[in-house]
């Protein structure tokens, strides 16, 4: 960016390029933008700010799997939510552009052990009827998280003292990590099976319920143990590395489909899900309505998902989602500019059923990939989903400028993908977990729910 000043010695006006910037203070007293100067040719770091998060949860989702896998669930829980809280709290007072995108991506690592290990911990020690249930009730959480944020953000207009706000609820977490358990579902793979029975027992003390006989229950625990050893020696004859561990997600047809077809579906749903949340600059709508409207659309969106499951199964549940979103974007560029309401109304249907593919998603998933590599494999495919996330704040510095219409074109587009993609999967609603690689190439998969096996009996916690 230049200007025109005049020049004292020959009167005439020379183009000089700009060193200092006003910035509009009207919305916020300061920004990340205004702070460091993040216009003209420094303007692509504005989205760098926001992608360097989400490229740390992509890179957080390539070994956080594997170490939930290795050293448990809980034991990655409890360092990840230390790390966050500290990290959270201290970013809000960084004086350096790289020093700052170092802490977000920082924080970007420790997203997929807090969150999502924390959601496989929960759905493992569920019984199938409440998975859904639990589900819903976690990610809602979410929803008025951003809701919050958006109150905060009007409240607090200074970017140090809104990141510190914000971050201080982390801290919450700590003393609430020494009020649950470690997975028995993992404790058995591993062969921890006398750490497991403590933790049933715990559970069914709580609970008010009888467990079965012991010798019954370590008799099952043996049974999966050998079934995991017996896939594990099979790979490790061909692999001695870490490796290893992600290459079991490619080592049969079923594993395989899952892999790749949840993959995309989770790289497309985060590009939508976390590209509609920030499109408000695309729109020229109030930034506060906005991301609290997309918030408050997100309850709904998650609480509706319980009965639809029941009637339609996780399944279709996610493609109908998809399909929806598909539609109502792919409609949106099409509406009159003067009638920018029924525009907005079109974009935040596409947010509310977007949050449901992405919840309906998560369920889905945990259902599919067996307990062996459950967390490795929800690992990667959510990196699908960093990848996506990560994406979408540059598209929307590409477009929003010159063909703000594209954004919903393309989001359009990639929802009827990750729609048509789903097909070839198959029912989970109201069957067992799958605990081993083993275990599900023995499970008999249609593409009907009447077709699917019939639930086994399961150990409730």
């Amino acid at each position: 960016m230049s200007l025109l000043v005049e020049n004292i010695t020959t009167e005439r006006l020379v183009e000089e390029p700009c060193t200092e910037w006003d910035f509009d203070n009207t919305t916020f007293i300061s920004t990340v933008t205004s702070e460091f100067q993040l216009v003209c040719d420094k303007q692509y770091l504005r989205a760098t700010y926001h992608g360097m998060y989400m490229f740390g949860t992509l890179a957080g989702s390539c070994f956080n799997g594997y170490l939930a896998d290795k050293y448990g669930r809980y034991t990655l829980i409890c360092i990840s939510s230390g790390i966050y809280s500290v990290t959270a709290i201290g970013s809000a007072w960084l004086t350096s552009v790289p020093w700052l995108f170092t802490a977000r991506f920082l924080l970007g690592t420790m997203h997929p052990p807090s969150l999502l290990i924390g959601f496989i911990l929960v759905q493992e020690i569920m019984e199938p009827k409440m998975r859904i249930v639990t589900g819903i009730m976690q990610f809602t959480s979410w929803s008025f998280a951003t809701m919050l944020y958006s109150g905060w953000a009007y409240l607090i207009r200074e970017w140090r003292w809104l990141q510190t706000f914000v971050s201080l609820p982390t801290l919450i977490m700590i003393p609430l990590l020494f009020t649950i358990d470690e997975s028995p579902r993992w404790l058995a793979v591993v062969g921890q099976h006398q750490r497991a029975l403590k933790v049933l027992r715990r559970a069914a003390k709580l609970n008010k319920v009888t467990l079965p006989p012991e010798q019954d229950l370590l008799a099952i625990m043996k049974i999966i143990q050998e079934q995991e050893q017996e896939v594990s020696k099979s790979v490790m004859d061909k692999l001695r590395n870490v490796a290893h561990e992600v290459l079991l997600l490619f080592s049969g047809h079923k594993i395989r489909l899952i892999t790749f077809v949840m993959t995309l579906d989770f790289c497309i749903v985060g590009m939508l899900f976390y590209g509609l949340t920030m499109g408000a600059n695309t729109l020229g709508v109030n930034l506060f309505i906005y991301v609290a409207i997309s918030g408050a659309v997100e309850i709904p969106a998650r609480t509706i998902l319980l009965p639809i499951t029941k009637w339609f199964g996780r399944k279709r549940t996610v493609i109908i989602s998809y399909f929806i979103t598909a539609v109502v974007l792919l409609t949106q560029p099409c509406i009159p500019e003067d009638l920018k309401v029924l525009s907005i109304v079109l974009i935040m249907i596409g947010k509310m059923m977007s949050t449901c593919a992405f919840t309906s998603i998560d369920v889905y998933i945990t259902e599919l990939i067996p307990t062996e590599v459950r967390s490795q494999g929800l690992g990667l495919t959510m990196a699908g989903s960093r990848l996506g996330a990560f994406i979408a704040p540059f598209l929307i510095s590409a477009v929003e400028e010159t063909y703000p219409w594209l954004m919903s074109v393309v989001f359009g587009l990639s929802a009827l993908v990750a729609c048509v993609a789903l097909i070839p999967l198959w029912e989970t609603e109201n069957i067992r977990l799958p605990d081993t690689l083993a275990d599900l190439d023995s499970l008999h998969t249609g593409t009907d729910s009447e077709t699917n096996i019939q639930p086994n009996e399961e150990i409730r916690c």
